[in-house]
């Protein structure tokens, strides 16, 4: 652990205490050096080599972190393109099941074809909800609300039980929960959050087979030689999943490199012990104030219902959280400490 602390000193340094991972990470000073540098390469006319290294360097790093073979991991510009390519997929008609108020990008690419039969239900009783005929499952690994943190291996045995896919969104866990991407069908993922990249990056996990998918974003960086995929229609397709990625954003790869090897060098569950132990911290001062944060055991996200109003005050005396849904959403990462917990526990009993 002191290693733990001593490499998140040198890395981070906030002028605030911000507890607000959940709508975006800090950056590291490893991923800030490397954004400068890559401008630099920009402004002085030096070969992109470099850069486009770095995005085969971050998918191989997602890899690692998901436990996949890097041939099954795409790379995009967000959720949103990743979830309308598995839409696109589907049949018309197809059944496609859902949690309660789970995130737009999550859910809305399966509303807007229209032919699509979308059914939500609360998170507890996805697994239960499965049934024959139901086509896919999406999810995310842990709502952006309020952090419950969906079960996952039910709803996985329900899926296989019923013969329906699954697509699980780990934008909101990816970095602080264990990631076993091997264990459904799709993955995705931004990188901005927990990942601590910046935003303009994000991954697909597919299956060895494609899982029927169709490269519908298909440009010359699909192609199994980028290089000579430039002009006219692309030939041969990537052999690996690299044939969904989208044109990408190399300054984004660039930091987001540097970014997922901090997450690697400290390890998954050693972040996942470090914000747990804030969170907990967290929901026993609220008990002590006599307040109930929203059940979400186990999550490094704490909502407090009737809050989120604070928000603004908050923000001026120096301490970032969210106001989503009229709920105080604070969210623990590896550079807060317990005195970032104490803090926003003072200010809320002030």
């Amino acid at each position: 652990m002191e290693n733990f602390e001593s490499v998140v000193r040198a890395e981070f340094g906030p002028k605030n205490t911000f507890l607000n991972t959940a709508s975006s990470g800090l950056l590291p000073a490893r991923t800030v050096a490397a954004l400068s540098e890559a401008a630099r390469v920009r402004a002085e006319g030096r070969p992109l080599t470099s850069l486009h290294t770095d995005v085969e360097e971050s998918r191989a790093a997602f890899a690692r972190l998901a436990g996949v073979p890097v041939t099954r991991v795409a790379a995009g510009p967000s959720v949103a393109a990743h979830t309308a390519l598995i839409a696109a997929s589907l049949p018309a008609g197809a059944e496609v099941l859902t949690a309660e108020d789970d995130f737009a990008s999550v859910v809305n690419p399966f509303h807007v074809r229209g032919d699509l039969k979308v059914r939500a239900v609360p998170l507890e009783r996805l697994a239960e909800s499965v049934r024959p005929g139901t086509a896919l499952v999406a999810v995310s690994a842990a709502q952006s609300a309020d952090g419950r943190i969906a079960d996952l291996g039910a709803v996985r045995e329900a899926a296989r039980t019923h013969g329906a896919r699954t697509c699980v969104d780990w934008s909101q866990a990816a970095g602080w929960l264990p990631l076993a991407a091997d264990d459904f069908d799709y993955t995705v993922s931004i990188c901005f959050k927990w990942l601590l990249g910046p935003h303009g990056a994000a991954f697909l996990v597919v299956p060895e087979d494609f899982g029927g998918l169709t490269p519908l974003l298909a440009g010359w960086v699909a192609g199994e030689r980028p290089w000579d995929s430039c002009y006219g229609p692309v030939t041969e397709l990537a052999h690996s999943a690299r044939r969904f990625d989208v044109s990408p954003a190399l300054f984004s790869y660039a930091g987001l490199r540097h970014s997922l090897a901090l997450v690697e060098e400290l390890g998954v569950d050693a972040v996942h012990a470090h914000d747990l132990a804030l969170a907990d911290r967290f929901r026993a001062g609220l008990a002590s104030l006599g307040r109930e944060p929203l059940p979400a055991p186990g999550s490094a996200i704490v909502s407090v219902p009737g809050l989120g109003r604070l928000q603004p005050e908050l923000s001026r005396a120096g301490i970032e959280v969210s106001d989503r849904a009229g709920n105080l959403r604070a969210s623990f990462h590896l550079y807060n400490t317990t005195a970032d917990v104490d803090r926003l526990l003072d200010v809320l009993s002030g």
